[in-house]
C-alpha cells in the first residue's frame, strides 16, 4: 500500500465531491430509517382499521366487508402518510419518543380524521363500511403508534452497556438534573461514561425509575453501591447544589476513592440538555461559595431599566461585576467611574465586546477630589448610584492609615455629597464585615463610610442604603489569590492561625444581591447578605492543594496580623437585625455621623487620627425606640 494515498477514494472523482461521501452516506441512512418508520406506521394505520372494525361489530369477525375495510385501511394509510409528509412526523428527524415527534404524530392522526370524515360524509367511497371508523381508525393508530416509539425508547434507553473504556458512574440527585443526565449520558454515543447506579436522599424517590435506572438509596449507601457496580467516578446531579452538600459528597466519595464531577449551573447551561461534555470536576467555588440565589427581577427592572447609573470603582471585582449584572437590565446610560484607565478598558470590553474609551460612558475620575465628581454628575445626571470604590487591603491599611481615611471615609463622603448635591434617587454604598464590630482601619473607615450614608439618608430626598457582605471569591488580592500563587511556586502556603476563619461568597452572588438591596433597601439602613456558614482558612488551603493535585506543599501558620481577627461577624453586638422582604438579606440599624463632625478631623497627627477612626467607628446602634 503506497504511504499517504486513501484507497478508498476515486482518485476520478473531484475533492469535494469525495468530502461530501460522509454526509450523503448519514443523509441515506436518515432517509432509511424514516422510511422504515413510516412503513410500520402504515401498517399500523392498516392494523388499527381491522381492529376498529372488529370492535364495532362486536368482535364478530363475520360481519366485516373484508373488501370494503382493506380499500378504506389502504386510502386511510396513504392519506396518513402525505399529511404525514407535510405536517407530521417525517418532515424531521426526530428523537423517537420525544415530545416533538408524538406532537407531530398528534397532528398528522387529527387531520387524517379530519379528511377521512369528509370522505365518509361527502362521498359514496366508504359507503359498505361503518362511518365510525373515520374516527376510530386515526385514534386508534395514534395510540399504537405512540406505544411503539415509547417500547423502543424505553428499551434503547434502558439498556446499560459498559464496553469499551467507558466509565461506569453513580448518578447523585434523581430530581430534573438527573433525569437529564441519565438520559443525555445515554444518547450521547461518544460518551465515555455510563450511568449504573442513581442515589438520592430523598425517601419518596426510593421507588423512582429513570430510564431504567433505579434509585438505589442515599448518600448513606454509596460505599455499598460503588462496590456493586464497580463505579469508579460519581457525578452530582443538582444544578442547584449548595456548598455544604458539594462538600459532604466529596468526602463521602473520597473515602470510597471515587472521583466526582459536578453539572454545571442552570445559569452556566442556559437551559440546555446535559451531555458528557457538561461535566466538570469540582473547583473551590463549588466547595466555597455555591449557592442558590433567587432575584426579585422585577424589582431589580424597575429600578434600573431607563435609568441613568453610575457605578464607582467600576475597574475593580466587585465594581466591574456589578457593572455586567447592571448592563444585563437595560439602563438608559450606564457610567463607569474609576481612577485606573487599564480597568476601565477591561471593563468595557467585557461589556461590549469593544473598549475604544469613546463612547462617553466612561468616567477616569478619583473619588478624592469632589469637584471632579461633581463635574461628573452635572454632565451625567445619574439617577442611581453604586459606589464600590475603595481601598481594601487590611495589612496594607494599618501601615498607611491615612489613605484608607483619604479614600474610604473622604471619597465615601465625596460621591455622598456630589450624589446629594444633584438629587440622585438611590444611593447603594458597597460595604464589608468587617465594619460589624471593626478592628482595623478597614473596618474603621468602611463602618464610618456606613455611619456617613445613613447620614445623607436624612439630609435629601433620595434612598442611602448600605450593603455588607463577607470575602468574595475571585476576588482581587483575596486569600484564594495569595494562595493559588504560592502553590505554583511550590508552597508553602502561609496562613495566619489554624482557627482563622471567613465567610465567602461568589462575586456574581454578591453582586446580584447587592443589586436587589438597592432594589429594596430601606432608607438609611445596612442591608447585610445572607453568606451561609464561615469556613476555616485552613481548609480552604488544604482544599487548594488537594484540588492542584500536588501532597508536597506545606502550610505554615505565621499568627495573626495587627487588627486581624480570628472570625469575622456580619453584625455588632447589640444590633437590631430585622428581615427584609428578601430571604438572603437582613437589615439593621447604624448611627448616623454628620459631615461636618468627619471634616474637622486633624489629619496632621496619624496616629490622633487612628484614634478618632477607631472611637468614631466603635460607637453602637441605638436601639429601637431610643434616642
Amino acid at each position: 500500500m503506497t504511504p499517504g494515498v486513501d484507497l478508498r477514494r476515486d482518485p476520478n472523482e473531484p475533492e469535494e465531491r469525495n468530502a461530501s461521501r460522509p454526509f450523503i452516506a448519514r443523509r441515506r441512512r436518515e432517509w432509511f430509517a424514516q422510511s422504515c418508520w413510516a412503513a410500520g406506521d402504515a401498517l399500523i394505520v392498516l392494523a388499527a382499521t381491522y381492529t376498529a372494525a372488529w370492535l364495532r361489530y362486536d368482535l364478530d369477525l363475520n360481519s366485516i366487508v373484508f373488501l370494503a375495510t382493506t380499500r378504506f385501511a389502504a386510502y386511510a394509510a396513504l392519506i396518513y402518510l402525505v399529511l404525514g409528509l407535510v405536517a407530521g412526523p417525517y418532515r424531521v428527524g426526530h428523537l423517537r419518543g420525544s415530545f416533538e415527534e408524538t406532537a407531530d404524530i398528534g397532528r398528522a392522526c387529527l387531520l387524517t380524521a379530519v379528511v377521512l370524515v369528509l370522505l365518509a360524509l361527502l362521498t359514496p367511497w366508504f359507503d359498505k363500511v361503518p362511518r365510525s371508523l373515520a374516527l376510530l381508525t386515526p385514534v386508534m393508530a395514534m395510540v399504537g403508534m405512540f406505544t411503539l416509539r415509547f417500547v423502543v425508547r424505553s428499551y434503547r434507553f434502558g439498556r446499560t452497556t459498559t464496553a469499551g473504556d467507558t466509565q461506569k458512574v453513580i448518578v447523585f440527585g434523581a430530581g430534573f438534573g438527573g433525569r437529564q443526565l441519565i438520559r443525555g449520558l445515554r444518547r450521547d454515543e461518544g460518551s465515555p461514561y455510563v450511568p449504573v447506579a442513581l442515589l438520592d436522599d430523598d425517601p419518596r424517590k426510593r421507588r423512582l425509575k429513570i430510564d431504567g435506572l433505579r434509585v438505589s438509596g442515599g448518600l448513606k449507601n454509596l460505599s455499598s453501591v460503588a462496590a456493586k457496580t464497580g463505579a469508579t467516578t460519581l457525578v452530582i446531579a443538582i444544578p442547584s447544589a449548595e456548598t455544604e452538600l458539594v462538600r459532604d459528597v466529596r468526602e463521602r466519595a473520597a473515602a470510597v476513592d471515587l472521583q466526582v464531577l459536578i453539572v454545571p449551573t442552570m445559569a452556566q447551561l442556559l437551559g440546555a440538555s446535559f451531555d458528557s461534555t457538561d461535566l466538570r470536576e469540582i473547583n473551590l467555588e463549588d466547595l466555597l461559595g455555591r449557592r442558590k440565589v433567587e432575584l426579585d427581577d422585577a424589582a431589580i427592572a424597575r429600578s434600573l431599566r431607563d435609568k441613568v447609573v453610575l457605578v464607582t470603582g467600576a475597574g475593580g471585582s466587585i465594581g466591574s461585576e456589578l457593572a455586567r449584572q447592571i448592563y444585563r437590565y437595560e439602563p438608559k446610560k450606564l457610567v463607569l467611574l474609576d481612577r485606573d484607565e487599564s480597568a476601565l478598558h477591561g471593563v468595557q470590553m467585557s461589556l461590549t465586546g469593544r473598549a475604544l474609551l469613546d463612547d462617553g460612558t466612561l468616567a477616569l475620575t478619583d473619588i478624592r477630589d469632589l469637584d471632579a465628581l461633581r463635574a461628573i454628575f452635572v454632565k451625567e445626571q445619574p439617577e442611581l448610584v453604586f459606589h464600590a470604590a475603595a481601598l481594601k487591603h487590611l495589612t496594607l491599611l494599618e501601615r498607611f492609615p491615612l489613605e484608607g481615611w483619604k479614600t474610604n471615609v473622604l471619597g465615601t463622603l465625596n460621591v455622598l455629597q456630589a450624589a446629594s448635591e444633584f438629587g440622585v434617587e438611590t444611593f447603594v454604598n458597597v460595604s464589608t464585615d468587617k465594619a460589624a464590630d471593626p478592628s482595623c482601619v478597614l473596618g474603621y473607615t468602611k463602618r464610618l463610610a456606613e455611619r456617613l450614608t445613613a447620614e445623607y439618608s436624612t439630609r435629601g430626598t433620595g434612598r442611602y442604603v448600605s450593603v455588607r457582605f463577607g470575602n468574595v471569591l475571585g476576588s482581587r488580592g483575596s486569600v484564594i489569590t495569595a494562595f493559588t500563587a504560592q502553590i505554583d511556586r511550590g508552597g508553602p502556603i502561609t496562613v495566619t492561625h489554624p482557627d482563622v476563619e471567613r465567610y465567602f461568597m461568589l462575586i456574581p452572588e454578591a453582586s446580584q444581591l447587592v443589586l436587589q438591596a438597592s432594589a429594596i433597601g430601606t432608607d438609611g439602613e445596612v442591608m447585610v447578605l445572607e453568606m451561609g456558614e464561615p469556613v476555616k482558612i485552613v481548609d480552604v488551603a488544604h482544599t487548594l492543594i488537594d484540588l492542584s493535585g500536588r501532597r508536597d506543599i506545606d502550610i505554615v501558620f505565621t499568627g495573626l496580623r495587627h487588627g486581624e481577627k480570628l472570625s469575622e461577624v456580619l453584625f455588632y453586638p447589640g444590633d437590631e437585625i430585622r428581615p427584609s422582604t428578601h430571604p438572603m438579606v437582613n437589615c439593621v440599624e447604624v448611627p448616623a455621623i454628620s459631615a461636618e463632625r468627619v471634616l474637622t478631623v486633624d489629619t496632621a497627627d496619624a496616629a490622633d487620627t487612628y484614634r478618632w477612626m477607631r472611637d468614631e467607628a466603635m460607637t453602637k446602634s441605638p436601639m429601637r425606640g431610643q434616642a
